[in-house]
């Protein structure tokens, strides 16, 4: 689960990060008035959507088409027309609020589609000498959280990754110990930080990691941290991200969830118990467990294909749920067939054949569907199937799978070329 900036910086502020005063706004009116309720001569207006690179974005309608689509790609674009702008009186707030709110941004992690800006947040400017980077996230091949940063604040870490990897620098956290003074002492003298504002890293640091643990964060990144011309470490932005299984425990953070900013089909899915993920591939996927999932998404592209979606049913999935999923899946424009690869353990196949067996009949099968059973009543499952009568074709592995899926995708992508020619 994501939340929006200003949220972040809500929930950081409460374990001691240095945040600048804003407000959220949903109107121009309501930003003017948190201009002025923050009161200063500089203000800064910032677009509140779920994805990164708002302030390279572009706002669809008021630069040419061909800059919206290099904002897409990530280009810099036109300076001034991004979903991040700079006020120095309360009537300029208004007036960015009023070009940000109810349009559709298009950033680098939106795609061409955009997303539409329902509020904007109003944070008071600051004097900035210098921008770092920090990030918290769990490093799963050593099972402890690392710590990243870098002296490149402000730009794309993916970028500076591929760069200049000898800039971002790591460390990790003991679980029993926690992330100790020494670290973020040592970690401050890396970015090349000196006097008070050691200390001041070391407190927000302390701060960022404190809040991941508390609230079950997957991941905190402050992008960019601001060194001010005081020497005050701020986290001048935020994001935040939350392990879904452990939301139950924390009902105030559930409660910030923004339903308008997620996937329709991956919270439908999530409704049903379903972990669903849209991917660009023509072959939708249903699979129980996300290792299968993987490894059928990994022997699809091999055979030559292009997975649409990574949908695990679970290992406890009903005949409503496999429904539930397959309408999921067909209701993507870009699925042209589908590969259902079930293996039953607690799951039983003859469940999950009358599960896909109810939904092609239910929603009508416009597009091949292959279905590779195996395991628990697995024979019983492929007589159900053969038995139907339904242009349901069967596989007898994996690889057989995958090779009669991409078989009769290319076919039917082959039939509609003809047909438009």
């Amino acid at each position: 689960m994501k939340v929006h900036e200003f949220q972040a910086k809500q929930l950081l502020a409460q374990h001691g990060v240095t945040v600048l005063r804003g407000r959220a706004a949903a109107t121009p009116a309501e930003a003017i008035e948190a201009a002025r309720h923050i009161q200063g001569s500089l203000w800064v207006v910032k677009s509140q959507v779920h994805a990164g690179g708002r302030g390279k974005g572009r706002v669809v309608g008021e630069v040419p088409p061909d800059v919206i689509a290099q904002a897409a790609r990530g280009g810099e674009g036109l300076p001034g027309k991004g979903g991040v702008r700079i006020a120095r009186s309360t009537s300029e707030v208004g007036d960015h609020a009023k070009a940000l709110l109810n349009k559709t941004l298009v950033t680098r992690q939106t795609g061409p589609g955009g997303v539409t800006v329902k509020k904007v947040y109003v944070e008071e400017g600051c004097e900035i000498a210098r921008e770092l980077y920090v990030a918290m996230l769990l490093d799963r091949s050593r099972y402890q959280v690392v710590v990243m940063a870098s002296t490149e604040g402000g730009t794309e870490i993916e970028e500076v990754a591929a760069r200049t990897p000898e800039k971002i620098l790591k460390a990790w956290v003991d679980p029993v110990t926690g992330l100790g003074d020494w670290q973020a002492r040592e970690m401050a003298f890396r970015l090349g930080l000196v006097g008070k504002t050691v200390f001041s890293f070391v407190k927000l640091l302390k701060g960022l990691y404190a809040a991941y643990m508390a609230y079950d964060a997957s991941l905190v990144e402050v992008n960019p941290l601001v060194v001010t011309t005081a020497g005050e470490c701020v986290a001048l932005d935020a994001k935040m991200t939350f392990d879904d299984n452990a939301l139950f425990r924390h009902k105030e953070v559930s409660a910030l969830r923004d339903l308008s900013e997620e996937d329709a089909a991956e919270l439908e899915a999530s409704r049903w118990d379903l972990n669903y993920v849209k991917l660009d591939g023509t072959i939708g996927c249903m699979v129980n467990g996300a290792g299968l999932a993987m490894a059928t998404m990994d022997i699809i592209k091999l055979e030559g294909g292009e997975p649409a979606n990574f949908l695990d049913v679970g290992g406890g999935a009903t005949r409503e749920n496999v429904k539930a999923g397959f309408e999921i899946i067909t209701r993507d424009p870009n699925v042209r067939g589908i590969l259902v690869n079930i293996f039953g353990g607690i799951m039983k196949c003859d469940l999950i054949a009358e599960g896909v067996l109810a939904a092609v009949r239910d929603v009508g099968l416009t597009v091949p569907l292959v279905v590779r059973l195996e395991g628990t009543n697995a024979e019983r499952g492929r007589e159900l199937i053969q038995q139907s009568g339904l242009p349901v074709i069967t596989a007898s592995s994996m690889e057989d799978a995958a090779r009669k899926i991409v078989r009769e995708t290319t076919r039917v992508a082959a039939a509609a070329g003809t047909e438009r020619s």
